[in-house]
């Protein structure tokens, strides 16, 4: 048998398989390689191109798609690797994946250690963790929940892994929602205020985890949020602040990795949420902080205990980590604003910052509110007097010019798609509405496409203590596929109303 029969190279075709993004090699059951290394399917595999390496995860094809002697990458491997059609990678056996011991002794009721939480979160950002792997990491720390040391260890092992910036001067301010609420889009209004108020706000966003939008999938409608770091930089120096993207700058890298897992899973758990959020403000070089702790019954925290003790985890990690913050308790018992869905939530902050008489006035007031407290929490503002002063910043125009300013500093201000296709959902009685399901309403929004289809969700028109007649709006759901509306309408149908309605004696 020829030398080159036996070797590990193998040649590379493009079969265009999207597997959002996760890694995965394609590879022959008979192909060569894989009898001589033993390979088995969902092995770990190494594969090198030229100067490029990634992890990859092996799956067999038993048919002709793939001639001896050649292999496939998923969509996100090609990119990763910056492979090239016809070129050559040779493959081996990853090496052992020795931190996953210490996820399974979690698993069994023993703490992490700092050093291993260290060595998870490298062999995380190195993607030596498959999604397998991810989840079991995932799964173990919200069965066994983490401790105030084990917070701070995840957190500082999120922080190491990536970059840190250094802007040089104090304060840097920032905000975050614990999330968990619909709509409630107030981050682009309170950098906004802020920097009009010539503090310095470089705010890095997530996507959307469990809900049908998250700050960057709505910001992504109205400017480009895939900056990177210079880009960042460029944009805050300038106009002293920016809404970009935290996955496309590098900042807690593992942040973003186990995100777009939780989100598959469902599960957003105490400890890895304060992990995330403050690893986050941390690698941004944030000095000041406020958080905003939405409470009710269908929200992601449920009662004034459980907002308590997040609420002190929080705030215990902050302090570690040199954060000056202040957690504010908020009403999460229906959704913020009458958007939910990236541009429909979009289209509210816009309202807002062009004081629009029809604007969403509780998405404005707590804008307001959560823009004074960071103000006053930095010395923008004197005590008591920072809601004033970020309420007069939206009257003025200060903030509706200075976000437009933003926009184009990031790439170009856009207008957010509408959708194609629209269908209200109405009252079947008659009364008072005294209750919202935040987390079926979510649900629905999700449904019918939000957030990968940008003008997909649903427009609310109704709040708590509103009186509603038969056959009277309740919200408009918002697809962008026949298929998605008649999805998201069947799940409504087949489930008890979203909105309660109490009858009027």
């Amino acid at each position: 048998m020829a030398q080159s029969e036996l070797s590990n190279t193998l040649r590379l075709k493009r079969l265009g398989i999207d597997t959002l993004q996760e890694a995965v090699i394609y590879m022959r059951r008979d192909c060569h390689v894989c009898r001589s290394e033993g390979f088995s399917a969902r092995a770990r595999i190494r594969v090198n191109a030229g100067d490029g390496s990634i992890i990859a995860t092996l799956n067999f094809i038993d048919s002709d798609l793939l001639a001896p002697g050649e292999a496939s990458l998923s969509e996100p491997a090609w990119i990763l690797l910056g492979a090239e059609e016809g070129g050559q990678v040779s493959v081996a056996h990853a090496r052992s994946l020795d931190s996953l011991s210490s996820v399974r002794a979690k698993v069994y009721g023993e703490k992490f250690t700092d050093g291993a939480l260290r060595n998870i979160v490298v062999d995380i950002v190195e993607g030596r963790y498959s999604d397998i792997h991810l989840s079991s990491f995932i799964t173990a720390c919200a069965a066994r929940s983490l401790d105030d040391g084990e917070i701070l260890g995840l957190t500082r092992a999120m922080i190491s892994a990536g970059q840190r910036l250094d802007w040089g001067a104090a304060p840097i301010v920032d905000k975050h929602c614990v999330g968990g609420l619909p709509g409630n889009r107030t981050t682009p209004i309170i950098v906004a205020i802020v920097a009009a108020s010539g503090l310095t706000m470089p705010k890095t966003s997530s996507r959307a985890i469990t809900s049908p939008a998250g700050t960057a999938d709505t910001m992504a409608t109205l400017a480009p949020v895939d900056l990177d770091l210079r880009a960042m930089r460029r944009v805050v120096e300038k106009e002293g602040g920016c809404v970009v993207w935290g996955g496309a700058v590098d900042l807690s890298p593992a942040d973003d990795t186990l995100i777009r897992v939780e989100r598959a899973l469902d599960i957003d758990s105490e400890g890895q949420l304060v992990a995330s959020v403050l690893s986050k403000k941390a690698a941004a070089g944030s000095t000041h902080l406020v958080l905003d702790l939405p409470v009710g019954p269908t929200a992601k925290v449920r009662s004034k205990a459980d907002a308590a003790s997040l609420s002190a985890h929080l705030l215990t990690t902050a302090r570690a980590l040199g954060i000056n913050t202040t957690a504010l308790q908020s009403d999460g018992r229906q959704p913020v604003g009458r958007g939910i869905g990236p541009a429909l939530e979009a289209r509210d902050v816009l309202a807002v910052l062009q004081c629009e008489a029809s604007a969403p006035q509780d998405l404005r007031d707590r804008a307001a509110t959560l823009a004074g407290a960071l103000l006053e929490l930095s010395g923008g503002a004197a005590a008591g007097a920072g809601v004033a002063k970020a309420i007069a910043a939206l009257d003025n125009g200060g903030a509706w010019d200075k976000f437009q300013a933003i926009c184009e500093a990031q790439g170009g201000m856009r207008t957010p798609p509408i959708s194609r296709h629209q269908r209200p959902i109405v009252s079947e009685r008659a009364g008072r509405i005294n209750a919202i399901d935040n987390r079926r309403l979510a649900t629905a929004a999700k449904l019918a496409g939000a957030p990968d289809a940008k003008a997909a969700g649903l427009e609310l028109h109704a709040a708590l203590g509103q009186q509603v007649e038969i056959s009277e709006p309740l919200f408009t759901l918002h697809a962008e596929t026949p298929g998605e509306l008649a999805y998201a309408l069947d799940y409504i149908e087949s489930h008890p109303p979203i909105l309660e309605i109490e009858l009027l004696q």
